[in-house]
């Protein structure tokens, strides 16, 4: 999307579409209840890029667009977390992951459950129906998924969930729609649409295979709408369209590779609908429907905005705002996003937008965002994407997903929707990033970040301590964040002077500043040459993060047989950081080959919990 089609859709208010009314069910209609009934229409996968009344122009979307006509558009809507699993658990929690300890894809941790309440358990209280018609995924461990669900299951009989509920009793409901999540692009298959008339991302090159993938992806998006239509014509079946709430909005961005599990515009901003019918126009966030709304709302926002809808007591652990109804509180001025582990691929970034700019912090820059996963490589685009860079023919932009990153990003998100030109380096600016910079380290330490100590430390931290990580991060004894902030900041500035404080570090008890000191000398590069001594001896830390980090560091200063000597010996004799293992020798690049080449001939590291092995494939595609 260009910065002219970005504008237009801001400016414009919402499509103006056809849709014809069913007759009402009598047998199904309802007496008018006190409280207002909720339908929450999610789909996956999809950003504004891929809805017409948005302004994109590779698929149609008709039943969002008339939703749109009828209801209100959302301009400024934000994920958090840009994948699945953490952003449910934002969604059921009203907590940011990063602030549970939820963060990592599939993870799973724990939390004090008798401290926070899911939202449906709060909307049962206030005597609400709640069904779920389709998606859990939330990523917590200790609850059941489904526990705090009235009604669940995604099958056909289940989806319209409000139909189970007593005469008059409102309703909340979950409609998830899958048809068009990322498998939907997996295999070959041009889709139904034109793949010459798909208009490409700027940072993805212009290949057939590329534009075949559009295209099936584009066939996937108006199925998912039509099941968007099949669901709001239920509801007027039964006769509750005018007395129901209709939200609709995805669960996140994409699908082609460097937008899902990217914060990144085309990763987090997502559409947002939403329709009120006529007996409940004093919760109208503009003067009349198919007007829209300028606000920023984060998706943290969402489980405040609902119970406070339904007339709930909000508890004091949800860390949204309220941007809809008589509550209504005033807008945030800046979005919070992250990422972490997605399946088996480790990073580690924080994002923080207004309207207009977006400032990136990379705390992991070594590793590429384009790092191999198995399930992202099934979309036929991402290993044709990934050729095409390996035989040199991509551009700044088109390759730039494949290198290492800097430390810090900044965009205008605007004139660049794509986030392709890094403006961190522009004097007009400064001010700006400065700005941001502080509203991200303010907001880290308000949510208690989980996220400055690597996911394996944190992990074990917690358990040495027979703690959550919820509790661990509110514990500055175990988790002192400003420290760590610091030490990060430090780390990442990539500058020679600070060699003595890394070697320093190198020597402190906690095993986390070891950590940052490490980091600092790794992304020195050549200039580390001067704290030799002090790096092969962090070889032998017992802090596996710690001493992987190392080797690398030892390679990249030219001391590689000492550095592959240690890497190879926790390959072979065993470790309990593996993936990361694993992870640390695909970054490495063309230094490690030897390793892979040993790890092939061995027969290991072939198959991996979520596919093919990393080190499999880094020996595929480099001719090993």
């Amino acid at each position: 999307m260009n910065s002219m089609t970005r504008r237009k859709f801001l400016a414009s208010s919402a499509l103006v579409t056809g849709g014809a009314m069913l007759s009402r069910s009598v047998l199904a209609k309802a007496p008018a209840a006190a409280k207002p009934n909720i339908l929450w229409i999610t789909s996956e996968d999809n950003g504004i890029s891929w809805v017409s009344c948005y302004g994109g122009v590779n698929a149609k979307t008709p039943a969002i667009d008339k939703l749109a006509e009828e209801g209100f558009r959302y301009t400024h809507c934000f994920d958090n977390a840009a994948v699945c699993a953490p952003t449910r658990s934002c969604w059921i929690t009203g907590m940011y992951a990063i602030s549970n300890g939820t963060q990592p894809m599939r993870s799973r941790n724990n939390i004090p459950h008798d401290k926070i309440k899911y939202y449906p358990d709060l909307l049962k209280e206030a005597g609400y129906h709640v069904t779920n018609g389709g998606k859990t995924d939330y990523n917590i461990g200790g609850r059941g998924d489904n526990d705090c669900w009235v009604q669940k299951g995604g099958k056909k009989k289940d989806r319209y969930g409000w139909r189970g509920r007593k005469s008059g009793q409102p309703f909340f409901a979950i409609i998830n729609i899958g048809d068009s999540h990322e498998s939907r692009a997996h295999g070959r298959g041009k889709g139904t649409k034109d793949p010459a008339k798909m208009k490409l991302f700027s940072y993805h090159p212009d290949l057939p295979v590329i534009r075949e993938n559009y295209a099936k992806y584009a066939t996937a998006v108006e199925k998912m709408d039509s099941v968007v239509k099949r669901s709001i014509d239920a509801l007027k079946a039964d006769g509750l369209y005018e007395e129901t709430i209709i939200v609709y909005n995805s669960d996140h961005g994409g699908v082609m590779a460097r937008s899902k599990r990217f914060v990144y515009s085309s990763g987090i901003h997502c559409p947002l609908v939403i329709r009120i019918p006529e007996k409940w126009k004093q919760f109208y966030p503009a003067a009349k429907p198919g007007m829209t709304v300028d606000r920023i709302v984060s998706f943290i926002d969402m489980p405040k905005t609902w119970v406070s809808l339904a007339g709930c007591d909000i508890p004091d652990t949800f860390q949204g705002t309220v941007f809809l109804g008589k509550r209504i509180e005033p807008e945030p001025k800046y979005h919070l996003g992250f990422r972490e582990r997605a399946d088996e691929r480790y990073d580690s970034v924080r994002m923080i937008r207004d309207k207009q700019y977006a400032y990136y912090k990379n705390y992991m820059p070594y590793a590429p965002a384009g790092q191999y996963l198995a399930y992202l490589w099934r979309a036929p685009a991402t290993p044709a994407w990934e050729k095409h860079h390996k035989e040199g023919k991509t551009s700044e932009i088109t390759g730039r997903f494949f290198r290492p990153r800097v430390s810090e990003e900044f965009y205008d998100t605007v004139a660049d929707f794509d986030n392709v030109k890094n403006l961190i380096d522009d004097p007009k600016h400064h001010a700006k990033i400065a700005e941001l910079r502080g509203a991200l380290r303010k907001k880290q330490l308000e949510l208690f970040d989980s996220g400055l100590i690597p996911e394996t430390m944190r992990v074990r931290r917690a358990a040495a301590n027979n703690t959550t990580i919820y509790e661990m991060v509110r514990n500055e004894k175990l988790y002192p964040l400003a420290k760590y902030l610091d030490a990060a900041d430090l780390a990442l500035a990539r500058e020679k002077k600070n060699l003595a404080a890394f070697v320093k570090g190198l020597a402190d008890t906690d095993e986390c500043m070891r950590y940052w000191s490490i980091v600092g000398l790794l992304l020195l590069d050549k200039n580390a040459a001067g704290a030799e001594a002090a790096i092969a001896k962090a070889t032998g830390d017992l802090a596996e993060e710690v001493k992987m980090l190392a080797a690398w560091t030892l390679v990249k200063i030219g001391k590689g047989e000492q550095g592959l000597a240690c890497l190879r010996k926790m390959l072979f004799e065993g470790s309990k950081c593996t993936q990361l293992l694993h992870n640390t020798i695909d970054w490495m690049g063309e230094p490690a080959f030897p390793l892979v080449k040993e790890v092939k001939k061995a027969g290991t590291g072939k198959r991996g919990k979520y596919g093919t092995g990393i080190l499999a494939h880094t020996a595929k595609v480099n001719g090993l």
